[in-house]
């Protein structure tokens, strides 16, 4: 069994900074990658970044130069840096991880980005 925690999510105001974290635990057996995605009210999940075991990140356009991965795939922990927050980044925010016979999320953090 596998289970991700978030932590790291809440109420910012416009132009404002977070830093989410989430850490996996259990019967591991190898990580492709890790990632971030978002899912707003109504809408569907979506990624936002995500950074493979080898170290090689991608993101969604919509935060390029604003948000910034990171992760650790040794202890099994992925990071997402964001700056420079809009209204329109409130979501859910849910960790994945990918590894190479399933994928594993989180129960996902709330962020809401309102003045």
């Amino acid at each position: 069994q596998v289970h991700l925690v978030e932590s790291g999510g809440g109420l910012v105001q416009p132009g404002g900074s977070l830093r989410l974290s989430c850490a996996a635990s259990g019967s591991i057996f190898g990580i492709r990658m890790m990632g971030w995605y978002r899912q707003a009210a109504g809408k569907e999940r979506e990624l936002d970044a995500i950074i493979t075991s080898s170290g090689i990140t991608n993101y969604a356009d919509s935060v390029k130069g604003r948000f910034t991965i990171s992760g650790d795939s040794a202890r099994s922990t992925v990071s997402l840096e964001m700056n420079s927050l809009k209204p329109e980044d409130t979501a859910v925010y849910y960790c994945l991880l990918q590894g190479w016979s399933r994928d594993y999320w989180g129960q996902g953090t709330q962020v809401t980005v309102s003045s």
